[in-house]
């Protein structure tokens, strides 16, 4: 069994995704550290070197390479990746996925005070974040949406997401 947690930055998908493999007692993978490890290098590296295209063709190479594994883990995306090539449809058909859905103020909650973690908010700035957060989450939501699942994260600890989707997978 593969199950992807997909969702926006902040959603909560690497924090849900260590407990809920805990829980199922499978391998946690987080898909950007996974890739990291595989190309030896960060993925800002990536971005600065050899660009976003670059990174997206190997993203979904390695999304492919885990999904197609006979191993069951529990797998977090980056908040882009179900938005590119075929990925989507490999998700759909290659595992169970769950959509972590929050608010635009849930996840502007969540980042403006993670500028030190994430080089993407500092260059943003807490000014224009939230009109950001709404224009991203626009264009994602096509993509986003057709998970199997979609699991609202506002106000709720990890332990009822994680309890959530034990209930619906």
């Amino acid at each position: 069994m593969k199950i992807v947690l997909l969702g926006y930055m902040a959603s909560g998908k690497s924090a849900v995704g260590k407990i809920l493999a805990v829980n199922l007692n499978v391998q946690f993978v987080d898909l950007d550290n996974f890739i990291e490890e595989r190309e030896k290098l960060s993925i800002a590296q990536i971005f600065q070197t050899k660009g976003e295209i670059y990174f997206r063709k190997i993203e979904g190479i390695h999304l492919q390479e885990l999904l197609n594994s006979k191993e069951s883990f529990v797998i977090s995306l980056g908040g882009g990746t179900p938005c590119y090539g075929k990925n989507m449809n490999f998700i759909e058909n290659k595992s169970i996925s769950f959509y972590l859905k929050a608010s635009i103020d849930t996840i502007f909650e969540r980042l403006k005070n993670e500028t030190s973690q994430r080089p993407l908010v500092a260059a943003i700035g807490t000014e224009n974040l939230k009109e950001y957060i709404a224009k991203h989450l626009f264009e994602r939501s096509p993509y986003y949406e057709r998970a199997h699942h979609t699991v609202w994260v506002n106000d709720k600890n990890l332990s009822q997401i994680v309890d959530e989707i034990l209930l619906l997978r």
